[in-house]
């Protein structure tokens, strides 16, 4: 329940206090005296968008402030405290405009999001003016009031994440195939590539070791005379080292025969001996295996031809080769893994749109049985609005095509009102035929259907009763107050026969203070809600009958 508004510095309203009380409440003036102010400063608790131009002239910042008092365990509750704001049964919003363009939103005096507004807004209350008419007549807004009437939003929130985790796997699956047709348009190419890498076997450095043995190959015969030439100095020669060597090993024992003073020591030059022994050895073996071989040579040269032409088409290099070779076999793989994963999201995708399916014919079938009953409660409802022939329609549109192409977010179903008014007439789509009284009434009959059902608690009608009067004006005046037995209203309205049913008058009042236009609200006595009344009656001048008349309406309203 709004318990008390407070407005500053807002459009004409220099400073407002209001305390509301259950039931209906009523608020009259002259036209232009600021009625759809006070409308609009509690559109801004709800989270209507702030203008600048709302702020009066000559202020810095406009506020609007209201303490709604919560039931125990709301949704309201749940969400703040989901948001991780400490509440009990009371909530203070407060918002300010400034024209630093930075406003503001509080929840129990912390500062909080206008998302977070938006959300338990919808909750808090319900605006129903002549906007209210254009969504009527917008059929694209029928099935929201058909599912907000059944109480049917958790069987289309449960529809809806099936929906949008189709929608979700369709694209992650189109993407995927798209993905598997390009690379399916490289397998080719993939393939013989590989297929080329692995066919020439490659080593590691293979190409460096048969460099080496291509360059010993082309140089074997320097290599054959430069090993033999070094053989016959150590060895195979008359006069080699190591023949010379044992001629001085044999002087050396000689000398120190005769004059053993001669320090030089005979197992070092028997080693020395030795050691140029196994050298000439060696070469001699190196000379041996050195032998001219052509074939071999064609062999490596063949061989590095291959290894050169790879290493130009993939990396110029062997690792560079050996690189792109992992590489192709880790996107072959990935194409592998990816038919799989494609064939496992198609059957997840299946089995997802079957459930889908059947949820979807599931909140159909409930629509379908929840029409029948909003038809016939608004009938009942408009019949007592004077409106007897009147036949209401909740029409189900099939649509064309395959039955999941007709598939959104909200269901397989198109929906739209039909009324006739009429007796005798067939049902048109409402948009088509309705009249400005019809639509008042429509617009009153919807809300009290809906408001049997819904949880919102405040519930304000602003000058919903335009193109009615006399008698269905006060049909509507018992309609609302059969609606704020169960819900807390708050109505603006020109219509004395709607303003006599209220439990508490409000009057809205445009003054003049400081050369500047202030509007101003009072709380009306029994006697001044007479007279309230009498104006709306009768204009400006106040007779004694207007007065007895308004008298009269009150104490017939208050008897019934």
């Amino acid at each position: 329940m709004l318990v008390q508004l407070n407005i500053r510095n807002f459009a004409l309203i220099d400073a407002l206090q209001i305390s509301f009380g259950d039931g209906l409440n009523i608020l009259t003036g002259e036209t232009g005296a600021g009625k759809s102010i006070v409308v609009g400063a509690i559109g801004l608790l709800l989270g209507d968008r702030a203008s600048t131009l709302s702020i009066r002239s000559g202020a810095d910042t406009a506020e609007v402030e209201a303490l709604f008092e919560l039931e125990q365990g709301s949704s309201v509750q749940e969400m703040l405290v989901a948001a991780g704001l400490d509440v009990d049964r009371e909530l203070v919003i407060r918002r300010v405009i400034s024209h630093t363009g930075k406003n503001r939103v509080y929840l129990n005096g912390t500062l909080s999001t206008l998302n977070l507004l938006n959300r338990i807004g919808e909750s808090l209350m319900n605006i129903c003016s002549q906007r209210e008419h254009s969504i009527l007549l917008n059929s694209d807004c029928h099935l929201d009031l058909l599912d907000a009437f059944g109480g049917l939003d958790p069987l289309r929130h449960e529809y809806g994440r099936m929906f949008r985790s189709c929608k979700d796997l369709q694209l992650r699956i189109s993407k995927r195939t798209e993905a598997k047709k390009r690379r399916s348009e490289q397998e080719e190419l993939a393939r013989y590539q590989l297929a080329e890498i692995r066919q020439a076997g490659i080593a590691s450095g293979e190409d460096d070791r048969l460099s080496a043995q291509r360059q010993a190959l082309l140089s074997v015969q320097k290599l054959l005379s430069i090993s033999g030439h070094a053989y016959g100095l150590l060895y195979d020669r008359e006069d080699s080292v190591l023949s010379s060597l044992k001629d001085v090993m044999a002087c050396v024992r000689e000398i120190q025969r005769i004059d053993p003073s001669l320090k030089i020591s005979e197992p070092d030059l028997e080693a020395v001996y030795y050691s140029l022994e196994e050298a000439a050895s060696a070469l001699r073996n190196y000379a041996q295996g050195l032998s001219p071989d052509p074939e071999s040579l064609a062999e490596i040269e063949e061989r590095l031809e291959v290894l050169s032409r790879l290493k130009r088409k993939y990396g110029g290099s062997l690792e560079g080769v050996l690189t792109r070779q992992d590489e192709l076999e880790k996107s072959l793989a990935d194409l592998f893994s990816l038919e799989e994963d494609l064939e496992k999201e198609n059957a997840t995708l299946r089995e997802l749109e079957l459930r889908m399916d059947e949820k979807a014919r599931e909140l159909s079938s409930a629509r379908r049985s929840t029409a029948e009953v909003l038809s016939n409660a608004v009938v009942e409802e408009l019949q007592s609005l004077h409106m007897e022939g009147a036949v209401f329609e909740v029409v189900f549109h099939e649509a064309g095509g395959d039955f999941r192409s007709s598939f959104d977010e909200r269901g397989i179903d198109r929906v739209e009102f039909y009324l006739t008014a009429n007796i005798g007439e067939e049902p048109k789509p409402l948009s088509r035929i309705a009249s400005g009284g019809e639509l008042s009434r429509i617009v009153l009959a919807m809300k009290k259907v809906l408001a049997q059902v819904g949880s919102v608690g405040v519930i304000v009608f602003d000058e919903v009763d335009s193109g009615i009067g006399g008698e269905t004006a006060d049909l509507v005046g018992s309609k609302l107050r059969d609606v704020a037995r169960n819900h807390q209203v708050l109505c603006i309205t020109h219509l004395p026969q709607i303003a006599c049913y209220g439990d508490r008058h409000y009057r809205v009042v445009k003054t003049e203070e400081d050369s500047r236009a202030i509007t101003r609200i009072e709380v009306l006595s029994e006697e001044k809600r007479s007279e309230e009344i009498a104006r709306m009656l009768g204009g400006r001048e106040l007779t004694e009958t207007t007065i007895r008349h308004a008298r009269e309406m009150l104490e017939r309203v208050s008897g019934r």
